[in-house]
């Protein structure tokens, strides 16, 4: 393993990027990794393009949000084979040797790569704030070496370490429930999970539970008894109890926008529209002092309060959609900014487990516990037509599977990987079991997180020995048939 001067590779530099030259043969592999959780990241050929999301659908999409979820609102997508670019870090895959250029600080702005094969050129473009420009370097590093010598040495160079999480296994009630989840459902799913979970498995408890998004105290007609309630339930059976939340979210219609109306996050005057969920969804303002109050009462009253072990914390970008002008000639970046919401969020939780979703990847190493590193797996293969061309992000099990092999090396590095949930159950889904089993052997092999959102209590014999199978995978980290990625 070696590490490369940057300086022998540098073409031209000004004060807002820098290109060198790095060719590629059309039988290598390029990886960039996506601007957030959900965003495609797999290996391509220099000959492929990523597609940019059609003008119809970008502008009749702008009203909903759905350009807002990944970069498709600041980025300029060229549209041409060969041309690519992601975040935070990429790499050259010749066989099984690796070229792997890495940031080692977002907090002066995301680290953006682009890649033009015809040129063979790759620019290192700070996003830096409103002036775009470096604040003093690049804080870029070049390793070339086998796949963990690499990725060691990033890490090692970044001085990013692994919070002592252990993996789990468990049960999450979103895919099969979804919002629908109630004092009731909940405690049928406890008694169903008792037949398969073991102690110190994770039951968590996902979007429903809430008034609405933005206002996170029990609904009082789902669940009566309160969120003290179930996890008393929860722990009654030896098992850590998840809470799923948007801190950094609230729905056009929830109480929170109603009441306080000043505690947006605005760009230009006007609230910002964070995305199209729950009828759609305000970002908050992390610089608001009465944001950071409320936010860290709710984080008391959820850990201190109904005992909950993790948190779930669901669509972070929200947080950091814009630069912030803190000057008169230079503004916080994107990246800065989501540095400092994943360091509020680490500071509320204290000693808790956090699970990030939704988030850029770079500022969460070393903050979360645990990171979704995927798209969220959906109850068919690919989704819609129309949802695969609103935006990148969308629910797909095909994407999800890429997502988890590709990313796999921030397991135990950055945080433990979370691939998302597998499903064994034949109702309410579109998966043929061809594709369930591969995807769970992918959860298993890539994951530190192995959840499930099925019906336990309905598992017959055969599902349960492959429940057990899948286990066993995800103890030993066994399974190394990769013929899936020809499906990809």
């Amino acid at each position: 393993m070696r590490q490369i001067d940057l300086k022998t590779m540098i073409k031209s530099r000004s004060e807002s990027e820098v290109v060198l030259d790095f060719g590629c043969s059309s039988s290598d592999k390029l990886f960039f990794n996506g601007y957030q959780t959900w965003t495609p990241s797999h290996e391509v050929s220099p000959v492929e393009t990523f597609a940019p999301i059609k003008p119809f659908f970008r502008i009749a999409g702008m009203p909903w949000g759905t350009t807002r979820y990944g970069d498709a609102f600041f980025i300029d997508y060229a549209g041409k084979p060969g041309c690519f670019h992601g975040f935070t870090y990429m790499y050259r895959r010749i066989g099984d040797t690796y070229t792997l250029f890495g940031s080692t600080d977002e907090s002066n702005g995301y680290t953006i790569f682009y890649y033009d094969a015809m040129m063979r050129q790759l620019k290192i473009v700070k996003d830096a704030g409103f002036t775009n420009k470096f604040d003093k370097d690049l804080h870029v590093v070049c390793f070339e070496g086998t796949e963990d010598e690499v990725f060691d040495a990033w890490f090692e160079a970044s001085g990013i370490k692994c919070r002592p999480a252990k993996p789990l296994a468990g049960y999450s009630s979103w895919y099969n429930r979804f919002d629908k989840i109630t004092d009731r459902t909940i405690t049928e799913d406890l008694e169903g999970c008792s037949k398969v979970l073991k102690p110190g498995d994770l039951f968590q408890i996902d979007d429903g539970w809430q008034i609405n998004v933005g206002d996170w105290d029990a609904h009082p007609e789902k669940f009566p008894r309160g969120m003290k309630a179930s996890v008393e339930d929860i722990h009654s059976r030896g098992y850590l109890a998840g809470l799923w939340l948007a801190p950094y979210s609230a729905a056009v219609r929830s109480n929170l926008v109603k009441e306080h109306p000043d505690w947006l996050l605005r760009h230009n005057g006007k609230p910002w529209y964070a995305g199209c969920n729950w009828g759609g969804f305000y970002g908050l303002d992390i610089d608001n002092p009465e944001v950071q109050d409320h936010l860290k009462q709710v984080f008391d009253r959820i850990f201190g309060e109904w005992g909950f072990d993790l948190v779930k914390l669901d669509f972070l970008y929200g947080a950091a959609p814009w630069p912030t002008i803190k000057g008169k000639y230079f503004g916080e970046s994107r990246g800065g900014r989501m540095c400092r919401a994943m360091d509020y969020l680490r500071d509320w939780c204290g000693d808790g487990l956090i699970l990030g979703c939704g988030v850029p990847l770079g500022p969460a190493f070393g903050k979360v516990d645990y990171c979704r590193i995927g798209c969220d797996a959906s109850l068919d293969w690919e989704n819609t037509y129309l949802m695969r061309h609103v935006n990148r992000e969308i629910v797909s099990t095909r994407n999800a599977i890429g997502d988890i092999y590709y990313r796999r090396q921030l397991d135990g590095r950055a945080f433990l990987n979370d691939p998302d949930v597998f499903f064994l159950r034949t109702d309410n889904i579109k998966l043929t079991d061809e594709q369930k089993d591969m995807h769970a052997r992918v959860c298993a092999q890539y994951g530190s997180l192995l959840l499930t959102s099925d019906n336990m209590g309905t598992y017959d014999r055969s599902q349960l020995d492959r429940y057990n199978e899948y286990l066993r995978i995800w103890k030993d980290k066994d399974y190394t048939d990769l013929s899936f990625l020809s499906t990809l």
